[in-house]
Parts: C-alpha cells; sequence; structure tokens
C-alpha cells in the first residue's frame, strides 16, 4: 500500500477547508482500517467549514474532518475479533473511555473523556480511515454505500424521536434540515398522531412532505405558534423536536408545547437563548431532553430494525452527490439550504498535482 492519500483538511482556524496530501493511517491493535466508499456532509461539517464559536472551542486542526461513512475493511489489528477484512462498515464516531461511571451506567454517548471521529481525531473525508473494532457497525453487503453512510445522522433522529413516548402523539418538527427531515420519517414509523414539520425552506418543506409530514409551516410567513396550537385543537404539540438550534425557533418550541409536554433539543445554538422558564416550562410542567449524537449502541439496533424491516426509506434525502474534488460546490450548496443530504462518493483515487504533506493531529 502508499503511503500518502488526498484528504480533506480542516487547516487553519477559519472559515473554508483544503484537499491535502496526508499519510495513510495505520490501525493499531484494536482498530481496523477503513477504505471509505461514501461520505455525507453533516450540520457538524458546516459548522466546521465556516468556522463559528462552536468551532473554535471544539475542533482540532489540522485534521481531516466528516465523520458520516460507509467502507470495506481493508486491514484490521492483531487483538480484533469482530471485524474481518471485507467487511462493509460504518462506525460510531464516539471514542468513549468505557471506564467512567457514565460509560458503566449505560451512558457512554456522554461520556466527559470522548474523543470524536472527524472533529478531534482524524475523519473519514479521505480514502482511508482508523476507527475503533468495538465503534464497528455492520452493513448489510447489499446495502448502496450512499444509503449506508447515512446511518450515523440518522441516529441522532432516531434518538430525538425515542427519547420518550411517541405513539398517537402530537409532534412538532422544528428545523428540516437532513436529521429534521429524518426524524419526520421516523416519527410516522414509530406512531405518531400527527407530525407537523417547521421551517423557513420552502424546498425543505416540501422535502418533509415527501418524508410524511401531515401538516408544514413556514415559519417566515405565519406564526409558529399559533399554527401548531390550531393544528393540534388549541392544545400545542405533545412532543417538540427541536432541530434548528435557532433561538427564536427554541422559544417558540417551548411557547407551542402542550402542557406535560416532552420537548427534545438536538438543534446547536451557536449564542445564549434566554427562555421565559416560569411561563414556559416550570408552569407547564415540561420534560426537557438533551439529545447528543445517539445512545451506544441501543440507538444502532433500533435504526437497524427501521432500515431493515423498510419501516423508512432514505432515498429521498439524497438530492445531490459529489466527488470529494468538488467539496466547496457542495458546501456551498449545504449552506445554501437548496438541498436535502449531500453524499460524497469516493469511487475513483483521487489524484491532485503539487500536493504539500500535511501533519494531521492524532
Amino acid at each position: 500500500m502508499r503511503e500518502t492519500m488526498i484528504g480533506l483538511v480542516k487547516e487553519v482556524r477559519g472559515p473554508g477547508a483544503v484537499l491535502r496530501e496526508v499519510p495513510i493511517p495505520r490501525c493499531g491493535p484494536d482498530e481496523v482500517l477503513v477504505k471509505v466508499k461514501a461520505t455525507s456532509i453533516c450540520g457538524t461539517d458546516v459548522h466546521i467549514y465556516k468556522w463559528d464559536d462552536w468551532a473554535e472551542s471544539a475542533v482540532v486542526t489540522p485534521n481531516v474532518f466528516g465523520h458520516e461513512f460507509a467502507g470495506v475493511v481493508e486491514e484490521i489489528g492483531c487483538q480484533v475479533t469482530n471485524v474481518k477484512v471485507g467487511d462493509h462498515v460504518s462506525a460510531e464516531g464516539h471514542i468513549v473511555c468505557g471506564v467512567c461511571k457514565a460509560c458503566r451506567t449505560g451512558n457512554a454517548h456522554v461520556c466527559p473523556n470522548t474523543v470524536s471521529f472527524g472533529i478531534t481525531a482524524p475523519g473519514c473525508f479521505t480514502e482511508y480511515a482508523v476507527v475503533k473494532a468495538s465503534n464497528v457497525i455492520h452493513n448489510r453487503p447489499d446495502m448502496p454505500f450512499e444509503l449506508a453512510c447515512l446511518q450515523d445522522p440518522l441516529g441522532n433522529a432516531v434518538q430525538t424521536v425515542l427519547s420518550g413516548e411517541i405513539v398517537g402523539k402530537s409532534v412538532v418538527v422544528i428545523g428540516t434540515g437532513p436529521i429534521g427531515l429524518m426524524a419526520v420519517a421516523v416519527a410516522k414509523a414509530s406512531g405518531a398522531g400527527v407530525v407537523i414539520a417547521v421551517d423557513i425552506n420552502p424546498y425543505r418543506l416540501s422535502l418533509a412532505k415527501q418524508m410524511g409530514a401531515d401538516y408544514t409551516i413556514n415559519s417566515r410567513e405565519e406564526s409558529m405558534v399559533a399554527a401548531i396550537r390550531a393544528y393540534t385543537d388549541g392544545e400545542g404539540a405533545e412532543v417538540v423536536l427541536e432541530m434548528s438550534g435557532f433561538p427564536d425557533a427554541i422559544r417558540g418550541g417551548f411557547e407551542a408545547a402542550a402542557s406535560a409536554a416532552r420537548v427534545s433539543l438536538l438543534g446547536i445554538p451557536t449564542q445564549e437563548v434566554p427562555l421565559d422558564l416560569s411561563r414556559h416550562i416550570i408552569f407547564k410542567g415540561l420534560r426537557i431532553e438533551g439529545i447528543t449524537g445517539r445512545r451506544m449502541y441501543q440507538t444502532w439496533y433500533q435504526l437497524k430494525g427501521l432500515l431493515d424491516q423498510k419501516r423508512i426509506d432514505l432515498k429521498p434525502l439524497i438530492t445531490h452527490t459529489f466527488s470529494l474534488q468538488d467539496y466547496e460546490k457542495a458546501f456551498e450548496l449545504m449552506i445554501s439550504g437548496q438541498c436535502g443530504k449531500i453524499v460524497f462518493l469516493h469511487d475513483t483515487e483521487m489524484k491532485l498535482p503539487l500536493m504539500k504533506e500535511c501533519a494531521i493531529h492524532g
């Protein structure tokens, strides 16, 4: 095997990214080397690409980023027994310590010692990636790579939707980015009574309809709170899934929630969000869930069940595919919001002239 590969690197602590020649990683005794076949852009990757306050506080540079992938195992470490060469795989992106109280009580997804694939450790926007064998998720060989790479964000949607009761309840999804669109599909598949999607983007709202939303609300054109109450007989939504991270949307979600509702928060605000705690939370008796990643590994088994039994169809979400060389067009499109899920197909070896090698943090 050659010594270097081409990767999309967050090289400096500012906007943008660059393609660079980087060393092909070597797998340790408990790791596997994966030939990456498909990756997808996450909202987190957009935070990194644009370089906002969250990225400044959380991201290691220089580093290959990207964390949603599917590929084929090319090499395994000497201690690996659960994975073999040729397996089709994805991986859980949170690399946890396994010994802290959170890990030992079934809450590894909030391990305080987490190292994050593609954020604080080298990721997958490249030709090869190394992951812990314990983090490997096996995929059926007949699952297309472009669908298999969507399981990580699907896990976020599944965890958000299923963090409380859902059957027969009125559900509002605020923010119809890719994970919000997945949440619409998961809520419908899981027996929600009525699903309402809220956004300011007509393109994304039309996708929400395709994914199963019963009603859509363009909050730029009408009051989100009033519309939600109108669709729920004046009661408000019994389940609020906040996926946007925008302060006004978050406040509106709490206001539109019914008494004793559940509010699950996945969207990441880039600033503090003042809330009327007494009126909209305490005296309404709300239950609030903060959602980060996926429960390890409960959520993966749940999403596998939904996919294997064809309860949900992710194909309509993939609106655009690119090669990694066209990353600038892909990120510009993602930032514009005129897309669903964007997938990079790694089907050809990348060759760029006059590349310089870039040291990558481990």
